[in-house]
């Protein structure tokens, strides 16, 4: 069995954690979580209105994950959920 530092899985869980941390700082500025800011990134970037069901995909989340996301940033009045008339 190769030793741990050999596993590409445990570097790149490592490297994870460690961008993690560096990020606490700025997060805790913002108020949000590092998922929570993915998502805002991604709302940022793409400059309007986006389904839920495609932030999920860009952002590799299930709804089940997304969705109370989406409810805590809209309660810090960072973004607004509204469901589209068609629905």
């Amino acid at each position: 069995m190769p030793g741990l530092d050999s596993h590409l899985c445990f570097a790149l869980y490592a490297a994870s954690n460690h961008m993690n941390r560096l990020f606490v700082p700025f997060l805790e500025k913002l108020g949000v979580t590092y998922p929570q800011y993915l998502v805002l990134v991604v709302l940022w970037e793409r400059g309007g209105p986006q389904g839920v069901g495609e932030l999920a995909s860009l952002l590799r989340m299930d709804f089940g994950t997304l969705s109370p996301m989406l409810k805590r940033l809209e309660a810090k009045g960072l973004v607004t959920r509204r469901r589209p008339a068609a629905d």
